[in-house]
């Protein structure tokens, strides 16, 4: 390995630069460990051997001429993808994450993500190739492109590389959005972005401030919160990092928390849902090999943070030696890099509770004494540096009053450069300017207030539900459909709504657990009888009656996996909106698709 950063152009501080400096001062230090469960033996990287084969893939990419174009990584998660996205920022091409196709339903995603892209070029692995053949028949616009495997390189051609200019303001990645709202579209993220925004997670999370860092994260590494939190913010403040595949933590949720147990873990983060999926599937047997002592912060963000969630998992785990100071409510999106806002270490939560009636007035105040005006909001942290967050009107455009709900505009250097090949939209939504004239500023399409130095997250503008004059939010209608029957599943209902004849009606789906054993008698196949399914649905309506004083149109009980989410985990309310108005949904009630 050259002893020199092989280029003065490498000056700007980059990803690059950073893994280079490793490689260099510390090249048997290991970078990455990926936890194998279905396979013996775990994979290590260390950022000797993580610099190396960066070095050979970006050697390949250049002679293919994918300097400045886009290439799609298709890797199942593991040291292969890690290598190979670095590999595209040392030729200076632009990574696509995406995962492989594991049947046919994937390919859609895959093939629109190839279209808008106008990738030529994949890298996988030779495994993974081979699995995909059968697909990529079915798919001519996938076969044409060129495909390499990154395994089967010759090592010595990492000896080619040269380092060459990296201007902050040149592409890194596009991020593909994940689909829950719209066809999945690429937010070009730039060098300078990705720096800017680690800058601040490692200054928020304090984290020169810890001993012995150590990441654990099971996140979906195409996915930005994965991406940007497990994989390049612990090479940016250069501490080792454990991760597993998202299967494996869904499959036994346990395992992310034995892992922080045995490797101790200081950072991690994950969705609100994962947090529950802990506590529902964690047994008391698996709770006592468990030391979470370590655990210095762990962020909730990428879905509605639940203080419920956050309360119960701090007094099961506290007997594990989980810190009532860990968790780190934040919020942030793929077209702001990541992260917009956190909380600062050692900072408590901030947690109010607030008037339902005044929130579907569309104010944050504090609950009256009437009965069933209270609920909680949890505060998603501070703006990061050099970062200008403001709640905006979003039909006057002007700025609203400190509690007045609207609709969170972001400008600063972590807001990307827009949509690619979206010139339109990436002026409507990246270039947004108040009636004042100032900006340009990113409009988020999510609701919140800013109050006592926290962003209060409340919904989003286009989930929004407005019926009879009320602004009905559709995750509270959610958690009290979960909360209405045991047999529903926690974290798997949608509740929207939709326009007949004049008339806005409310349409709730829920999961429900086919191992739930209700008194009534199952039927001779083990399934919900009718007789059960209307107990659960009048149990739902009675208590979205009760709570939120509207009627439901509609209640469609789904089996398990019925509800339409993201490969991240993340509710498709859209998508589950345009299924029901299509009448595809399959459900308990019907044994054929039902809908409008």
């Amino acid at each position: 390995m050259s002893s020199t950063l092989a280029s003065s152009a490498l000056e700007i501080d980059t990803l690059v630069h950073r893994l280079r400096r490793h490689a260099l001062e510390q090249p048997e230090q290991i970078g990455y460990t990926f936890l194998r469960y279905s396979e013996a033996g775990n994979q290590s990287l260390t950022y000797g051997e993580l610099d190396l084969h960066a070095r050979l893939i970006s050697t390949q990419l250049r002679k293919k001429g994918a300097s400045g174009k886009p290439v799609l990584l298709l890797f199942p998660s593991g040291l292969e993808y890690i290598a190979a996205y670095f590999g595209c920022l040392y030729a200076g091409a632009i990574a696509v994450p995406a995962y492989t196709p594991h049947s046919a339903r994937d390919l859609p995603r895959i093939q629109a993500i190839v279209a808008d892209a106008r990738a030529d070029i994949v890298l996988t692995t030779t495994e993974e190739y081979t699995k995909t053949t059968r697909w990529i028949k079915k798919a001519p616009d996938l076969a044409r492109l060129t495909w390499i495997a990154t395994d089967s390189l010759n090592i010595c051609e990492a000896e080619l590389w040269q380092g060459s200019s990296i201007d902050e303001s040149a592409l890194a990645f596009l991020q593909y959005t994940s689909g829950s709202t719209r066809t999945p579209r690429g937010v070009m993220v730039s060098h300078g972005n990705i720096m800017h925004n680690l800058a601040a997670i490692h200054a928020h999370w304090k984290v020169d401030e810890t001993a012995h860092p150590v990441g654990v994260y099971w996140l979906p590494i195409f996915h930005d919160m994965g991406l940007i939190m497990g994989i390049l913010s612990p090479l940016y403040s250069g501490y080792p990092v454990y991760f597993m595949s998202p299967a494996d933590f869904l499959q036994r949720p346990a395992r992310w928390l034995q892992a922080i147990s045995d490797y101790r873990g200081t950072f991690s983060c994950a969705p609100n849902f994962a947090y529950e999926l802990c506590l529902r599937r964690t047994s008391e047997e698996e709770l006592t090999n468990l030391d979470l002592s370590c655990w210095e912060g762990t962020g909730n963000g990428a879905e509605p943070v639940r203080s419920s969630t956050l309360e119960r998992f701090i007094q099961r785990f506290s007997a594990c030696g989980f810190p009532h100071t860990a968790f780190r409510p934040g919020y942030g999106l793929a077209e702001a890099t990541l992260i917009v806002t956190t909380r600062y270490k050692q900072e408590p939560t901030a947690i109010k509770t607030i008037s339902k009636q005044r929130l579907e007035e569309g104010y944050v105040e504090a609950a009256s004494s009437v009965r069933n005006d209270a609920k909680q909001i949890v505060g998603c942290g501070q703006s990061i540096d050099n970062q200008s967050i403001v709640i905006v009107n979003p039909e006057t455009l002007q700025r609203c009053e400190s509690s007045q709900v609207g609709e969170i505009w972001i400008a600063g250097p972590s807001v990307a450069q827009g949509y690619w090949q979206r010139p339109e939209e990436t002026a409507s939504v990246f270039q947004a300017h108040l009636a004042t004239g100032e900006g340009p500023f990113l409009r988020t399409g999510d609701l919140g207030v800013f109050q006592d130095e926290n962003l209060f997250i409340t919904g989003r503008l286009k989930d929004l539900i407005v019926i009879g004059g009320r602004n009905l939010y559709p995750q509270d209608i959610e958690i009290t459909v979960e909360q209405a029957h045991p047999a529903i599943i926690a974290g798997h209902c949608a509740a929207f709504s939709y326009e007949h004849e004049g008339e806005e009606r409310l349409i709730i789906l829920a999961e429900v657990n086919h191992r739930y054993r209700p008194q009534t008698n199952l039927s001779s196949t083990g399934e919900f009888s009718q007789v059960d399914m209307q107990e659960i649905i009048k149990s739902v309506r009675r208590a979205v009656a009760e709570q939120h004083e509207v009627r439901a149109h509609q209640i469609l009980l789904l089996k398990i996996g019925g509800m339409l989410k993201t490969s991240s985990g993340k509710l498709q309310r859209s998508a589950c909106r345009k299924a029901f108005l299509q009448g595809i949904l399959k459900t308990w009630n019907s044994q054929e698709p039902v809908g409008v």
